[in-house]
């Protein structure tokens, strides 16, 4: 359930950062952090969301 808190926030933070053109580079670290998370769920046998 944690993980797919931050896999949510994560995401939401990511599509902020593209519509008030945040800094790029933190817009990409933060969609990396999110795949792996998500990866990580699909590794352990959970469903990915």
């Amino acid at each position: 359930m944690v993980i797919t808190t931050l896999i949510v926030i994560l995401l939401i933070l990511w599509l902020l950062g593209f519509s008030m053109g945040a800094v790029g580079g933190l817009i990409h670290i933060l969609l990396v952090i999110a795949i792996v998370l998500i990866l990580l769920r699909i590794i352990e046998g959970r469903r990915p969301l």
